[in-house]
Order: structure tokens, then C-alpha cells, then sequence
């Protein structure tokens, strides 16, 4: 039944719709109060809002185009020349200089070495002598000893090849961790060669021969060894602080905080090279993991040959261990065809198949220091030690370092490393020592080290001193190349920087039992302090 309006009485409308603007008026107060207060964000916030958490990417490093610069193109250069002897720092000039520096609390019990960069005298020596943890900075003497192995142009090889059937194929690893998951780019380090190009000429040849059903198998025997250390942290893989080190897997999986790479790089890449030659018409039946069918004219050594030794330690690789001496890449695409690889066999079992090459390892080295990417420091660490006939553990590995780096001329006495990217605990070495490396590098006469240190980040800039030296320490920002150490309770930053005279200033400095913001400041004062000093 229909309700009945009574005649005479009007709902107080106007009384709602106070009470409802009466209500918005109080909670838009109440919020401007909190507000105000930085307890909400909004318009009337005194404080600013932190900023977004940073996001973590791997760089694509590329090698840029340049035309070589003849007399009539040339101009003044930007910035003026290293500066000559006149301007060379003294130690009483770094002494006045760092005096405020070192009495800052972190740096007190510090190691620290400042040395000329152009002529080696050390300036200042605080505990140099003494063995502490290096942390990351422990990749700058890999990057010494892996530059006494491969020559200035080494490349990396990943061939396919013929088994002991035509129906059988191996996919051999040849310590090319960074290829590309499909085409390669000539321009990548990472990515430098690609997996879909690998695909491409294999599928070509197997078509030619009239081929559509392989068995495919994965040689694995070059430079073989455990994934990860026995002194690392439990978790340092699976929270990405390092990739599993293998001698095979792609750029799009490097790990990375927060983004850990495959527990079994290898075995990533073979699935993806299942699915590039099934999507060209390949029927493939995957082999066990085990050994892969061995015949003469491999391209890479077999389990009982092994390498073939070094007689100097700076001798070009030869194709018979899965590196070519050049860049390998013919047309600059960074693949090469079959019949470019030298040493085996294009009919018959054996044959080459495919083949692609990876960005010189000299390139490969100088992204590692710039990423701080502890699994490739390991994964050209092990080839180099594997290539001397050294056995491929990551202790084995550590002993290996710290022999080529005394073949150099330095002294290594107590010197100890358990790994070459610098993750374990238990390696000890002295600040004057990573000085000696660095001093040997600028002199020029070590080709793929001097590429390597040309690797190290830029303070303010690039790799993981992106986000150093833009406060108050920004003296040194544009001008300080160097290698961070960062280990719980252990610091470290190892490089040089250009002084106001124009100088080059090498430096190293190691800090224990400190956290690690207030190393890091204690640091970062230390070399801004060196680059405005002039210090003569």
C-alpha cells in the first residue's frame, strides 16, 4: 500500500546536506592538520617525500662507433693533459692535506696508500702492510691476473658441432657467459653474440644436409667446475648478489640484487637452444647431461687432454681451447660461419656446425669491475687459471690469482684468496699491494688490465659509484675511477683520481669493524679531499 505524504510537514533537506558538508569541512581539516604535520602526504607536506627506491637493471654496455681522428678534424681536447713533473704531489702536501681526513673516527684504524699515479711514489702509507679483508676491490687482482692469460683481442667461442652420427649435435660451452638470447648485437659486450644466430646457422647446415631430427648433447668439459663457493653466504646466489658460475648462459639472466640469476646457467641455455632450433623446424630430443660425444678435432679439449698449459702466461689462446687471438668475427657481427673456425673439421663427425664469438674478453673484464659482477670475475677468472693448467675450484682459482699477480714483480707475501671476486671472508690482502696493481696498470704496458681499470666506475657517474661523490664530497664526482669493497663490516675503495694539477693520484683505502655508511662517507671525504687538494 502507498505510503501517504502528510500535507503541511517538509523534510529538513537542508539540515542533511549541512550535516554532510559539515562532515567534509572536518575531514579535510583534519587531514590538512596531518598534512602539515608530515604524518600524510599532500600539497602542505614540509618535508618532502623520500624518494622512490632505486631500480636495478643491467646496463647494456656497448662499444661505441668512432671514426679515428685525423690533424685537420682534431681539436683541443676538453680537459687538459695529465700534468708533468713540475706538478707532482709531494707526501708533506698529502700529509697536511688528509690530516682532518684520517682523524675522522671510521678511518682511525684504517689501511690507507696514496701513491703518484705517473711515477709510483707512495705519499702516504697508513698500515699498508697490514692483511685485511679486500672484499670486491680482490677483482682488481684478477683483472691482473686474467690480463696475463688472454691477449689484448681474446675472444670466447660457443660452437656447435657434429657427434659421432649426423644425427647427433653438441652444443660446447665455451666460457661465453653473456650471450644473447636471440640475435646478437655487434655493439654489446653483453649480448655480443647471440644464441638465435647460434640457431640459425645450425638449422641452415642441418637443412643443407637434409637433416630435421637431432639428438642434441652439451659439452661441458671446458673449464669445468662448482657453481658456487663453500665460503660464500648460504643466500649470496639466491638473493643475486652472484650469478652460479658456468662457462655458458645469457645476458638476459645475469643476476642482480633482488633478481638472482638460474641455479644451472647451462642448462638455461640449452633449453632455450631447444626451443630456437625446434621453432626453425628441428625435431630435438635432449641427451642426459653427461658426456657428450668426443671425437678428434673437437674444438674444445676433452676430459683427459685438458689445456694446454702457457709457457709465459700472456700467450694468445689458441682455437684448440675455445678462444681465437682476434675478435673473430669476420664481418663484425659477432658471429663467425663454420669454415672460419680454424682446427676442425666442416664434413664428418666433429664438424662445426655454428659458431659464434663474444666480445673481447679484455671488454668482458672492464663490465665485470663497472658492474661489480662477482660471477663473471669468477667465470674469466676460471678459463685464465684453466688455460695455465690450474685446477678449477674456486680456492684452486684464489692460489692461481695470487701466483700470476707475484709472476707480475709484486709481492705477495701472506697474500690469501678463497675466491677472485672478493665474496669470501677468508681472503686477506694488503692495501699497498692493490696500489702496486693499480700503479702497474696506468703504466700502459699491461694492455688488457689498462682496459680493465679504464672499466672502473665513475664516481657519480656510472657502475656502483653512480650514487657516490654527489654531496658535499662532489669534488671527486667526473674525476675518481675506483673499485668498491663492501662486505659487512669490511670496506674498501681502491682506484684514481685526477688532482687540481692534473695529476694523477692513485689510491687505496680499507676500512674494518665500521658500518658501512660511515666508511663509505669516510671514504668518499678521503679522495674528494685528494682531488681539490693540489697537494705539493
Amino acid at each position: 500500500m502507498a505510503r501517504e505524504s502528510r500535507p503541511g510537514r517538509r523534510a529538513p533537506r537542508h539540515t542533511y546536506g549541512a550535516a554532510v558538508v559539515g562532515s567534509l569541512v572536518t575531514i579535510l581539516l583534519g587531514y590538512a592538520v596531518l598534512d602539515v604535520a608530515d604524518a600524510a602526504p599532500g600539497p602542505l607536506t614540509l618535508r618532502p617525500l623520500p624518494p622512490p627506491a632505486p631500480t636495478e637493471y643491467v646496463a647494456k654496455r656497448t662499444l661505441p662507433l668512432v671514426e679515428q681522428p685525423t690533424l685537420p678534424t682534431s681539436v683541443e681536447a676538453p680537459l687538459p693533459a695529465l700534468a708533468g713533473e713540475t706538478a707532482a704531489p709531494s707526501a708533506d702536501g698529502i700529509d697536511r692535506a688528509l690530516a682532518a681526513v684520517r682523524a675522522m673516527p671510521a678511518l682511525r684504524d684504517s689501511a690507507l696508500v696514496v701513491r703518484d699515479g705517473q711515477s709510483g711514489e707512495v705519499l702516504l702509507d697508513q698500515r699498508g702492510d697490514e692483511l685485511r679483508i679486500p672484499a670486491s676491490t680482490t677483482k682488481l687482482l684478477s683483472a691482473a691476473a686474467i690480463g696475463r692469460t688472454f691477449a689484448p683481442d681474446a675472444t670466447l667461442r660457443t660452437v656447435v658441432r657434429e657427434g659421432d652420427t649426423p644425427d647427433q649435435i653438441v652444443l660446447v660451452a665455451g666460457g661465453d657467459s653473456l650471450l644473447a638470447p636471440g640475435k646478437g648485437d655487434p655493439q654489446a659486450v653483453a649480448g655480443h653474440a647471440g644464441l638465435g644466430d647460434l640457431a640459425d646457422q645450425v638449422a641452415s647446415a642441418l637443412d643443407a644436409r637434409g637433416t630435421r631430427a637431432v639428438t642434441l648433447y652439451v659439452d661441458e668439459t671446458y673449464a669445468d667446475g662448482p657453481t658456487t663457493a663453500p665460503t660464500w653466504g648460504s643466500t649470496f646466489r639466491s638473493s643475486g648478489i652472484t650469478g652460479a658460475v658456468a662457462m655458458l648462459g645469457l645476458s638476459s639472466q645475469r643476476a642482480r640484487g633482488g633478481a638472482p640469476g638460474p641455479a644451472d646457467p647451462v642448462l638455461a641455455v640449452r633449453t632455450a637452444f631447444t626451443r630456437l632450433l625446434e621453432a626453425r623446424g628441428v625435431d630435438v630430443t635432449v641427451a642426459a647431461r653427461g658426456r657428450a660425444p668426443g671425437v678428434a678435432g673437437s674444438p674444445m679439449p676433452t676430459p683427459t687432454t685438458g689445456p694446454t698449459p702457457t709457457t709465459s702466461g700472456s700467450d694468445t689462446a689458441t682455437p684448440d681451447d675455445g678462444a681465437t687471438s682476434g675478435d673473430g668475427s669476420g664481418d663484425g657481427s659477432g658471429t663467425a660461419t663454420p669454415s672460419a673456425t680454424a682446427g676442425v673439421p666442416t664434413q664428418g663427425p666433429g664438424a662445426v656446425l655454428g659458431s659464434v664469438t663474444s666480445a673481447p674478453v679484455r671488454e668482458q673484464l672492464a663490465l665485470a669491475l663497472t658492474d661489480s659482477d662477482n660471477a663473471l670475475t669468477e667465470i674469466l677468472a676460471r678459463q685464465a687459471a684453466y688455460r695455465s693448467g690450474s685446477a678449477t675450484d674456486f680456492a684452486a682459482v684464489g692460489t692461481w690469482v695470487v701466483s700470476q699477480v707475484a709472476a707480475l714483480g709484486l709481492d705477495t707475501t701472506g697474500v690469501t684468496l678463497s675466491d677472485a671476486s672478493g665474496l669470501s671472508r677468508e681472503n686477506r690482502v694488503r692495501a699497498s699491494l692493490l696500489s702496486d696493481v693499480l700503479v702497474l696498470g696506468y703504466d700502459g704496458k699491461h694492455p688488457v688490465l689498462r682496459r680493465a681499470l679504464d672499466g672502473l666506475p665513475i664516481g657519480g657517474l656510472t657502475g656502483t659509484l653512480a650514487g657516490r661523490f654527489t654531496g658535499p664530497d662532489h669534488d671527486a664526482a667526473g674525476r675518481a675511477r675506483a673499485k668498491t669493497g663492501t662486505l659487512t663490516g669490511a670496506n674498501a675503495l681502491a682506484g684514481s683520481v685526477v688532482d687540481d694539477d692534473g695529476r694523477l693520484i692513485v689510491f687505496v683505502g680499507m676500512v674494518a669493524g665500521v658500518g658501512t655508511n660511515d666508511a663509505r662517507a669516510a671514504l668518499d671525504r678521503l679522495v674528494a679531499t685528494l682531488a681539490s687538494c693540489g697537494c705539493r
